[in-house]
C-alpha cells in the first residue's frame, strides 16, 4: 500500500484519548487502529504481531544480517481530544505558494505570513484539513511512515539490517503512553520515536512535565440574599489562577521557557475545577512551579479555610537529555541516516514531550525523529507527503546493516 493511502486510512479513525478516563486505554475506539496494525503487520509477514489487552501493538522484524543491534521504532496511535478528530475531510494538494484556502465556505484560511515553514515547501503535496477538524498527522503520520518501513524490509529480503521491532502506543496524548508499555518484551537495544515534525529533526531534549488538578469547593447560595454567605466557586478558580505568574504562559515563552498552561476551567458556583499542564526543561525549575501551584493552594486555603482548594499533582515525564547524553551513539545513527537521506540534521528542544521520554527513564534509550507533519494539535494541521518519504527514507538507513 502506497504511504500516504496507509496515511489516510489511518486518520479516518478517530482515537482522541481522554485525560479524565482511568482506564487504559482511555478510549475504546483507540482499538480500532490497534487492530488493524497489528493485522496488517501480520498480513505483511512480522513476527509475533499482535494488540495486547490495553491496546499496544508489538511486533518484529526479524534479522536477515547478524551482529546488528536491535532497533525498535515506536509512535502513538492516539490523537488531542481538545480539537474535533472526528470525520476528518483530508485534502491533497501541490502548493504553489501563498496562503490556503481550508474552507472556502467557512471562509477558513491557512495563512503563509503564520506558517513560515510554508515557504519551503512551495511544489511539495501537502495534505490539509477542511479547517473544522484536526488532521491525525500527529502521529499517525509517524505510524504509517514505521508502517512503510516495515512493507519495504518485509517485501526486499536484499536489504540488510538487523532485527527491527515496532511498537504502537495509546494515550500518549495525555502522557500515559508508557505506562504499560513492555520495554523488557520488546527487547530492543535502542529505540526512536517518530513523532516530532521536520524530517531532519532529531531531539533529545525535553520538557518535565506534569498535570494538576485544582478543584475549588464554594457554597452557592440564592444570589438575593447571598451577602456575607455565598462562596463562588468560579470566582475562586480565577483568583487561584491569578496568583501563578502572569507570562509564564505558552503564549509568552519560547525556547528553554517554561510555563503553567491551563487547560480547561469547567464549573459552577457551588463547584469549580482547572486543569494545567506544568512545563519546565530545566528539573530545578519544574520543582519549581509544582512548588508555587502548591504555595497558591495553601494560600487559598488560609484565606477562605482549609478544604476550600484541593489539588493534585501528577508527574508525566522527564527531560530525556539526562539519559540519552549516555548513549551518544543513539542520536549519531540518527544524524547519519538524517545525512544519507539528503538532509542536514537539526537537534532543538522539544517544547513538548514523547513516549520516548518516558522510555528513557524505563531502560530504553529513545531520542525523536520527525514526520512531517505541521501545525499540531490544530484545524491548521497538516503533512507533508514528500517530507514523509523523506522519513521513510531515513528510516531505512537508520534500521540498515552497518
Amino acid at each position: 500500500m502506497d504511504l500516504i493511502e496507509r496515511f489516510l486510512s489511518y486518520v479516518a479513525i478517530d482515537t482522541c484519548s481522554k485525560d479524565d478516563s482511568p482506564t487504559c486505554p482511555s478510549t475504546e475506539h483507540q482499538f480500532e487502529l490497534g487492530k488493524k496494525l497489528a493485522k496488517e503487520l501480520s498480513d505483511l509477514g512480522a513476527k509475533n504481531a499482535r494488540v495486547d489487552e490495553h491496546c499496544y501493538v508489538y511486533a518484529e522484524i526479524p534479522a536477515n544480517t547478524e551482529g546488528q543491534p536491535v532497533v525498535g521504532l515506536i509512535a502513538h496511535m492516539d490523537v488531542v481530544n481538545c480539537v474535533p478528530s472526528a470525520n476528518i475531510q483530508p485534502r491533497r494538494l501541490r502548493y504553489e505558494g501563498g496562503d490556503i484556502v481550508l474552507n472556502e465556505d467557512q471562509n477558513i484560511v491557512m495563512k503563509a505570513a503564520d506558517n513560515l515553514r510554508l515557504a519551503g515547501q512551495v511544489g511539495h503535496e501537502l495534505i490539509v484539513t477542511d479547517g473544522t477538524t484536526l488532521l491525525g498527522a500527529d502521529d499517525k503520520a509517524g505510524v504509517a511512515e514505521i508502517m512503510a518501513l516495515a512493507e519495504y524490509l518485509l517485501t526486499h529480503p536484499e536489504f540488510p539490517h538487523g532485527t527491527v521491532k515496532i511498537g504502537f502506543t495509546p494515550d500518549e496524548e495525555i502522557g500515559r503512553g508508557a505506562d504499560l508499555f513492555d520495554v523488557h518484551g520488546f527487547g530492543a537495544d535502542f529505540a526512536y520515536t517518530v513523532d516530532g515534525d521536520m524530517p531532519c529533526g532529531i531531539e533529545y531534549e525535553n520538557f518535565n512535565a506534569a498535570a494538576a488538578l485544582v478543584v475549588l469547593h464554594g457554597h452557592s447560595v440564592h444570589p438575593g440574599s447571598a451577602k456575607g454567605l455565598m462562596v463562588n466557586a468560579i470566582k475562586l478558580g480565577m483568583q487561584f489562577n491569578s496568583l501563578l505568574p502572569v507570562h509564564a504562559v505558552p503564549e509568552a515563552t519560547e525556547g528553554y521557557e517554561g510555563f503553567f498552561h491551563l487547560k480547561s476551567f469547567t464549573g459552577e458556583e457551588e463547584t469549580a475545577e482547572l486543569r494545567y499542564i506544568i512545563r519546565d526543561h530545566d528539573a530545578e525549575k519544574f520543582e519549581l512551579k509544582k512548588e508555587q501551584m502548591r504555595n497558591a493552594a495553601a494560600a487559598m486555603n488560609l484565606l477562605y479555610g482549609e478544604g476550600t482548594v484541593s489539588l493534585t499533582i501528577r508527574e508525566q515525564y522527564r527531560n530525556m537529555k539526562e539519559i540519552i547524553a549516555q548513549h551518544p551513539d543513539v542520536v549519531a545513527r540518527a544524524e547519519e541516516a538524517i545525512r544519507k537521506a539528503g538532509l542536514s540534521p537539526v537537534s532543538v528542544p522539544v517544547r513538548g514531550g514523547t513516549d520516548g521520554a518516558r522510555l528513557c527513564y524505563m531502560g530504553l534509550p529513545c531520542p525523536n525523529l520527525g514526520t512531517g507533519g505541521a501545525n499540531y494539535h490544530g484545524t491548521h494541521e497538516y503533512a507533508d507527503a514528500d517530507e514523509m518519504r523523506q522519513v521513510v527514507e531515513i528510516l531505512k538507513e537508520i534500521v540498515r546493516a552497518r
